[in-house]
């Protein structure tokens, strides 16, 4: 299991959302033992293969839970 720091957003006085710590590229080569080319190549693939994640400009970023639910699809391949 991945563990993710919750963190609280304010975005207005009566709303606030809760979102995860994204990881960055290394961080989620480094959690799955793979080349960080490995993680980004997994990111251009189309259709289940493709590896979740987060475009922000020219950075890439990953959901914690988005990466186990990731893994969990390819293990039941």
């Amino acid at each position: 299991m991945i563990d993710s720091e919750l963190h609280t957003i304010s975005l207005a006085p009566q709303a606030s959302v809760q979102t995860e710590r994204l990881l960055t590229v290394q961080e989620v080569a480094e959690l799955l033992r793979v080349p960080a080319s490995w993680v980004y190549e997994r990111t251009r693939r189309r259709g289940s293969e493709r590896m979740p994640h987060v475009k922000m400009g020219k950075y890439v970023r990953f959901r914690p839970t988005e990466i186990e639910a990731y893994l969990e699809g390819l293990r039941r391949a």
